[in-house]
Formats: structure tokens, C-alpha cells, sequence
């Protein structure tokens, strides 16, 4: 069959030829300096000095654990590949026998095996990658056969010849109890090679599994690298969103029981928390002290001349100076938290200070902050 190429190709395609994986781990050029022979020192006559040698350009002699048949076409000249903790969250543990990436959570809300065993086959799905088996709870999946094709030599009069590569890999996800790190791992468990249609006989040495399992585990360390990424950028926007706060209003029943006033957050306990950590200190309040496990901020009020007076004006806010508690619990409806004001011994506030405060707090809580 006769292709159809411009009239440059035309004139390249008769002499172009790639070189073959095995070509590019082999070094160019004569290899005569396999069988060279050293050369005795120069032999200097009676009543004559030695010469001074010069050590610049000698040879050092080989270590006893140096393999002395790695000469010629059995040395490996390509450079070794470095295992890249480009993700966020990442790095590798030293000292490892496997080929191995550690992955710490970066989100407390994600749980971390489900982060990544997702992320994975996300990943082989863009690469079209089949999944052959896949095991949650053991944390495995198995690749299909990964091929990648390299034409070796085109021909003008004919077919290519095409040389072939296959592989199957298994990745496994193994996250420690406590869910806030683990760690990613990569085997390569069958390889063929093809040229031109003929299958190949290979032998895989230990760097050369290596350099396949670093290339693969790489390439989805990358992938998770830019996902990670994303949701980062998302949690910060999420973040950034203003939290509307209700005031509820406290009331007199029939037995003439009074409730305390206090208010609502439409965020759940985390992000309601966090926001207050910046908004509190906006407000004129001073954190003292905080307690995320009890829902407890220790905050003082030392001057209501600044912020307040700007607040409210010619009114005068009333609150005095000193140390208050601000409560924090998850509300009766689900997704919202419970804001209260208490003073230093733990008892409520009047309903007056609580609903004065409300309207600079409610302000500054439903701000849409900047995402940097």
C-alpha cells in the first residue's frame, strides 16, 4: 500500500528511523573500550628521575559491591528517576523497598481512603485505563493492559514497523486507623514487549521494574496533585461565603419562665467556628483563649469606644468591660450551629446585650471574604 505524504516527508521517510527503548539505554559510538588494555608506566633509565604523574584523570578503582559486568551494551546509561511527592499532602518515606508515596489527609471533613481510591480511578479513566479488579476494603486496583505504541521505522512503500508495549500495574491505598494519613503504592505485575508484531523476550532487571513503577506512580501522583488543588480552591471559596446568623429572641412561657436570648448560624459547628475566629476580633472582641472541643471561646471586652462607637453611633453599647464566653453547639436543626453569650461565671447575658450585639455580628458573620 502506498501512503500519501508531503514531498518532505517523501524525502525523509526512506532513511528515518527511532531509536528503540533498548537503543536509548545504551550509549552511542564504539565501545572498543571493553576490551582496552592498560598501559605499563613508562620505564625511565638509570640515573634519570621519575616524572611527576598527574592524578586528574585516573580511574577509581571499583567498590566491592560495583557490578564489573555493567560495561558495553549491558551498561544502563539513563539517568534514575526520582519518585515526585508533587501533591499536596505528600513525600516520600525514606528507606522504603517499595515504591512508595505517603499522603497525609488535608481535609478533616474527606475521608482519606475514599479521597484517594476515587482520585485513582478518575485518573485511569481519563488515561481510558481499564480496571480489572478493584477491592475497597483491601484498598487494591488492578489496571487492565496499559499500551503504548512507538513507530520504530516508517516505511513510504509499506507498514510501519511498530513497537509495542504493555503493561498491567496494581495500586494499593492503605490508610492508618485514624484516617489522617497513609499511603499509596505501586507494583508492576506483567510486562510484554512487542516489534513488528513479534513478541519479544524480555527480562525485567530490579531498575528496570523500578524506572516503569516511578514513571506510573508519578504520572498519578500528578493527577491527584491537580485535584487536590481544585479542592482546595473550592473549600477556600466555600470559606470565604458569608454565614447568615438569626437572633432568637428570648421569651416569657405561661409559668413565666424566661428564656435567654441567643443566635442561630446556618453553617455547621466547624465553619461557624472558624469565621468567628476572624470576625471576633473585628467586632472589638479579644480571644483570650479557645476551646474547639467544647465549643468555648474566652473573650474580653477592654474598650467600646473604637469599633462600638462607629457601630452604634452616639449609643452607648451595653456591655462593660471585662470577660464574657461565647458558647458554640450544634442547633436541633441539622447543619446549623447555637451561638451563646455568657459572662465570666458562665450565666447568660441579659436579652438586651445579646440582641444589641446581634446586628454587628450578623453583618460581619454574612461578609463574602476575598479568596487569595
Amino acid at each position: 500500500m502506498l501512503k500519501q505524504v508531503t514531498p518532505v516527508l517523501l524525502l525523509l521517510a526512506v532513511t528515518t528511523a527511532c531509536s528503540t527503548p533498548v537503543d536509548r539505554r545504551q550509549a552511542n559510538g564504539s565501545e572498543d573500550y571493553v576490551n582496552v588494555e592498560t598501559t605499563p608506566l613508562l620505564v625511565i633509565p638509570e640515573g634519570l628521575n621519575e616524572p611527576t604523574y598527574s592524578n586528574e584523570y585516573q580511574i577509581p578503582e571499583l567498590g566491592n559491591q560495583a557490578d564489573s559486568t555493567l560495561v558495553g551494551k549491558t551498561l544502563d546509561i539513563r539517568p534514575p528517576l526520582q519518585v515526585l511527592p508533587m501533591a499536596e499532602g505528600t513525600h516520600v518515606e525514606e528507606g522504603s523497598e517499595n515504591i512508595k508515596i505517603v499522603v497525609e489527609s488535608i481535609d478533616n471533613d474527606i475521608d482519606l481512603k475514599e479521597e484517594l481510591y476515587n482520585v485513582l480511578k478518575e485518573y485511569f479513566a481519563s488515561k481510558s485505563i481499564d480496571i480489572v479488579k478493584e477491592d475497597y476494603e483491601a484498598g487494591i486496583i488492578e489496571t487492565g493492559w496499559i499500551e503504548d505504541k512507538q513507530v520504530i521505522d516508517s516505511s513510504f512503500w509499506g507498514s510501519d514497523e511498530v513497537y509495542v508495549l504493555r503493561q498491567r500495574y496494581q495500586f494499593d491505598v492503605d490508610v492508618r486507623p485514624h484516617g489522617r494519613s497513609g499511603s499509596l503504592l505501586i507494583d508492576l505485575i506483567e510486562h510484554e514487549e512487542s516489534f513488528d508484531g513479534n513478541q519479544k523476550d524480555v527480562f525485567l532487571s530490579g531498575e528496570d521494574k523500578r524506572r516503569y513503577t516511578i514513571d506510573m506512580l508519578n504520572n498519578a501522583v500528578a493527577y491527584i496533585s491537580i485535584k487536590r488543588a481544585q479542592a482546595l480552591k473550592a473549600k477556600r471559596l466555600k470559606e470565604s461565603l458569608g454565614i447568615d446568623v438569626a437572633l432568637v429572641k428570648g421569651q416569657v412561657d405561661e409559668e413565666e419562665q424566661a428564656s435567654s436570648s441567643y443566635w442561630i448560624a446556618d453553617a455547621p459547628f466547624k465553619r461557624t467556628w472558624d469565621r468567628l475566629r476572624i470576625v471576633l476580633p473585628e467586632l472589638g472582641f479579644e480571644i483570650v483563649d479557645m476551646d474547639s472541643n467544647k465549643g468555648l471561646y474566652y473573650i474580653n471586652v477592654t474598650d467600646d469606644s473604637g469599633f462600638w462607637s462607629s457601630l452604634w453611633s452616639e449609643k452607648k453599647l451595653p456591655i462593660d468591660e471585662g470577660s464574657y464566653r461565647l458558647l458554640l453547639k450544634d442547633a436541633e436543626e441539622a447543619g446549623k450551629t447555637r451561638i451563646d453569650l455568657h459572662n465570666a461565671e458562665d450565666q447568660p447575658l441579659s436579652n438586651e446585650v445579646v440582641e444589641a450585639v446581634y446586628d454587628g455580628l450578623a453583618e460581619l458573620m454574612s461578609e463574602d471574604r476575598k479568596v487569595r
